[in-house]
């Protein structure tokens, strides 16, 4: 394999450019992070077992990723391993539906599309993952808000300087990154590192079950 010349031009080296992205990505993981992101992962089998329900929503990427995350956990973590299949989190990506979101978008404003969803379906005990780049998109504020005063946890995955999403989510999970694709990217890793812990403890879940029957 040719040795790569990491001064080479960008535009003329991909590898370099590559290995440097991904170096962006494992530098933003740090022991602050992990362990925040643990508390999420306990935090979500305790609901997976309590029947609780999980919302996440997003902007752009972080929807689509809301979107994501949402499939692994309602589907993933139960039929992963070598146990048996088992039925996921009840869990809902606040962006899905574009008929709600443009309804409200429409008529009480583009701010309010998850806060009032959150406020009509959420629950107290309930989770909220809140997705943003910047943790400053006011409808993701407003969504964190909205939980607190029902009494939803929230979790906000952020990069950046954390914006106001930083100071007024119940945990935080700040990726110090001034690049929005690293942020986006960060979103997805914390996604699946969760789903596979979940999966490979789902035995609780299951024990759960056999306790109520």
């Amino acid at each position: 394999m040719k040795t790569m010349n990491r001064t080479e031009n960008s535009e003329d080296n991909f590898a370099g450019a590559g290995l440097e992205y991904l170096e962006r990505i494992n530098s933003c993981f740090n022991e602050n992070n992990l362990n925040a992101i643990e508390g999420l992962a306990k935090d979500l089998l305790k609901a997976w077992i309590e029947g609780r329900r999980l919302y996440i929503c997003g902007n752009g990427g972080s929807a689509a990723n809301a979107l994501h995350i949402a499939n692994d956990l309602h589907y993933g973590i139960g039929a992963s391993g070598e146990s048996e299949r088992i039925v996921g989190l009840r869990v809902e990506a606040l962006p899905a539906n574009i008929g709600i979101v443009s309804c409200l978008a429409n008529d009480i404003g583009y701010e309010n599309i998850y806060a009032h969803q959150i406020e009509a379906k959420g629950a107290e005990g309930d989770i909220l993952i809140a997705l943003s780049g910047s943790g400053n998109s006011e409808n993701i504020v407003r969504a964190i808000k909205t939980a607190k005063r029902i009494g939803i946890k929230s979790y906000a995955i952020l990069g950046y300087s954390g914006g106001k999403c930083k100071h007024i989510a119940d945990i935080p999970i700040h990726f110090m990154i001034d690049d929005m694709q690293v942020a986006e990217d960060t979103q997805m890793i914390v996604g699946h590192i969760v789903m596979q812990w979940l999966a490979k403890n789902k035995h609780r879940k299951i024990a759960k079950n056999n306790k109520e029957f």
